[in-house]
């Protein structure tokens, strides 16, 4: 998702051009010594499948988070931070890269027979830290492609279901004596599906990675099904609960993790001296949210602490999302390149401010999961608007397959239910070709309004908006629209 179009000219000067108002701001930390000396070390962490509202500091009244909910309390916690791709892969790779995934080429998973990766002109922050003068380490899920683009100086070692493992797998790092500031990429693979059915309780859920053994260094939260809360867009069903019993659990063990990171970084005296973001990848891995462009798939936590936020604990309503990290990394490094250009722009102006204006844009592109599932949907989304171009609206919805295996969506088709949460199975299976929402009036987006004679104007309007995005960002299925 972007914003703003900025002249057409200054995309072209790149195969990197993107939209408009994600111009850099062209400071190269290593012509300037006095940037150099304040360079700020950067910790990003991201989870693997967590949704935005999984956390006690967005609202969550069960779920129990106290070491992110602290680190919220000290700096920012965004209300409107959005992936690009509901799609671990390409999602990362925006992520490191500042561009779309239909410029960058890592059109979905990078792992095993799906093969896809990175254009080898890509630019990875990773890379341009290290250009910029800082020293790189990654931890946990990688899952981009290739190496030589999303190349790290260091590749620590650590259980990425064990959070905890990993921070202590990363004390040494933190505390080394160099004069260089570090870039740590700390990437769980909790709370994604995973480790098989927990055969041994009701209706079989998947474990989400947690054991009966438990892992070393972690105290177990536990949470009954029956007081878990069931978001509108899931179904109220015993095999649901039992799911999100198991998938809290999991979130809850990040984030003692997340403690033992702040811990070794106080340890170490460079707490005061780090920037720490917290993002997942993208929604929560069940049907309706993970794989799809609605809000349960892309709408995620975002919590950026710096350590001269003087008005901690605010929440920033600026439309931002995942093609703006890398941009705005940079930026608070001091090390955004001079001659290479990103889709995203720095939100490091907007750190300390609640209601921003000229945020109010952002854009999707999807196109595949698995390379099984080829099912290309590009997003405009504004404040209250929200158009889905769903280009292979002929075919039926293609499923992840374990989100297909799930108790939860099993059971709904054991039971022949209408609905999935707000949606009907129906219409969750087969999309129409746009998608028009307004999400103040209908914000579990089941009233498609783009045949509605009263809102053509704004199908319009929006798909206009759509076009430009595709136009200035190169993506080849622009060709689609004349086409197909």
């Amino acid at each position: 998702m972007t914003h703003q179009p900025m002249t057409r000219r200054a995309f072209v000067r790149t195969c990197a051009a993107g939209v408009s108002a994600f111009a850099s701001i062209s400071v190269a930390a290593k012509d300037n010594p006095a940037v150099q000396r304040k360079q700020p070390n950067i910790i990003l962490i991201v989870t693997d499948d967590h949704g935005r509202g999984d956390l006690g500091c967005y609202g969550h009244p069960v779920i129990k988070t106290p070491n992110l909910d602290k680190l919220a309390g000290e700096g920012v916690r965004f209300t409107n931070a959005f992936c690009t791709t509901a799609s671990c892969s390409a999602s990362r790779s925006v992520i490191l890269s500042g561009l779309y995934n239909h410029c960058n080429g890592q059109y979905g998973h990078q792992h095993d027979y799906h093969h896809f990766a990175s254009f080898d002109t890509v630019k990875s922050l990773p890379v341009l830290l290290s250009q910029g003068g800082y020293r790189t380490a990654r931890i946990g899920k990688y899952h981009v492609a290739p190496d030589h683009v999303y190349r790290f100086d260091t590749v620590l070692r650590g259980n990425d279901r064990n959070a905890v493992q990993m921070a202590d797998g990363c004390r040494e790092y933190l505390a080394a004596e160099d004069s260089r500031p570090f870039f740590l990429y700390f990437c769980t693979s909790d709370p994604h599906r995973g480790g098989g059915r927990a055969a041994d309780r009701p209706h079989q859920p998947d474990r989400f990675g947690n054991r009966d053994q438990g892992y070393p260094g972690v105290t177990e939260v536990k949470y009954d099904p029956k007081e878990v809360i069931v978001p509108d867009f899931l179904p109220d069903s015993p095999e649901c609960r039992a799911e999100l019993a198991q998938y809290c659990q999991a979130v809850s063990r990040i984030d003692q993790g997340i403690g033992r990171l702040v811990e070794h970084l106080k340890t170490a005296g460079k707490y005061d001296n780090t920037i720490v973001i917290y993002i997942s990848d993208n929604g929560i891995a069940f049907p309706g949210a993970k794989t799809t462009v609605y809000e349960p798939g892309l709408n995620l936590p975002c919590i950026v602490r710096t350590p001269w936020q003087e008005n901690g604990g605010i929440a920033c309503d600026a439309m931002i999302n995942w093609a703006d990290l890398t941009p705005t990394i940079l930026d608070l490094a001091g090390a955004t390149p001079r001659d290479y250009e990103f889709h995203g722009r720095s939100f490091k102006p907007v750190l300390d401010r609640e209601r921003v204006e000229g945020w109010d844009t952002v854009f999707a592109s999807h196109t595949f999961h698995e390379i099984t599932m080829y099912y290309p949907m590009r997003v405009v989304r504004e404040r209250r608007f929200k158009l889905i171009w769903n280009i292979a609206h002929g075919l039926d919805y293609p499923f992840a397959s374990d989100l297909w295996e799930s108790p939860t969506w099993q059971a709904t088709i054991r039971s022949d239910a209408k609905y999935y949460g707000k949606r009907t199975v129906d219409t969750y299976l087969h999309r129409p070709k746009f998608e028009l929402y307004n999400l103040e009036n209908d914000p579990h987006e089941v009233r498609n309004l783009a045949d509605d004679p009263q809102h053509r104007d704004t199908l319009e309007r929006m798909k206009a908006k759509l076009k430009a995005f595709q136009k200035q960002t190169k993506d080849p299925w622009i060709l689609k629209w004349e086409h197909e």
